[in-house]
């Protein structure tokens, strides 16, 4: 697979823009698609690009990385991640916004034991009510964006995504909201965007962009 030839889309007015990578029985990996990535949108060479995994709170890899270079012209920072499901690998990064990417493959019925870990009762409500025949596209619609949630959060001491309920595939256009927040994630929490991104085969993909002046753990 030539990453040159990768799709890249911006997020409409947020300065963020997402690499879709993929197609090849032998895909390129997480780790270099998400710095080619990076190089491309801030013009440095990829080789120059240093991520730290290591969450800055507790030392365990978690969350999207840190970009500790590149760096803005006035010095402010890059915010990036990436994830990979079935060959297809989602890279995004952007300046205004601490972000997430979560890609997860639609399964067949799952145990009933990890939607209630993964998902709020609303959400799964919500869930039983879409046509079968859609549901595993849907579930792993929602997965995907509270994956993405989560590594744009970052280090939160206990954060179980069951306690969080989204808006629900097919009733927000892509572009998904909280509507049932918690107190760790704090007071800006309404103006979090979840945006759906076009991915092919069997796989849902989804970018969490956090309000920069939240801040971001990890």
């Amino acid at each position: 697979m030539d990453i040159a030839s990768a799709d890249v889309v911006e997020i409409d007015d947020t300065g963020v823009r997402v690499m879709v990578a993929g197609g090849a029985r032998r895909g390129a990996g997480v780790e270099s698609v998400l710095r080619a990535h990076l190089a491309g949108s801030s013009g440095v060479p990829a080789d120059d690009v240093e991520l730290v995994h290591a969450c800055p709170v507790c030392g365990v890899r978690h969350g999207s990385p840190v970009v500790r270079y590149p760096t803005t012209a006035s010095g402010g920072p890059w915010f990036a991640d990436a994830a990979t499901g079935a060959g297809v690998v989602v890279a995004a990064a952007g300046t205004r916004h601490p972000l997430g990417v979560g890609v997860e493959a639609a399964t067949p019925e799952p145990a009933p034991a990890l939607d209630a870990a993964a998902l709020h009762p609303m959400e799964r409500a919500r869930l039983d009510e879409v046509d079968p025949s859609a549901r595993a596209l849907v579930r792993a619609q929602l997965w995907a964006r509270k994956s993405a949630l989560l590594r744009a959060v970052g280090h939160l001491e206990v954060l179980e995504p069951s306690r969080i309920a989204l808006s629900l595939p097919g009733d927000d256009h892509g572009d998904a909201r909280i509507v049932r927040s918690v107190p760790e994630l704090g007071s800006g929490w309404e103006d979090v965007r979840i945006v759906d991104v076009a991915v092919p085969g069997r796989l849902a993909a989804s970018v969490a962009l956090l309000p920069r002046r939240s801040g971001r753990a990890a």
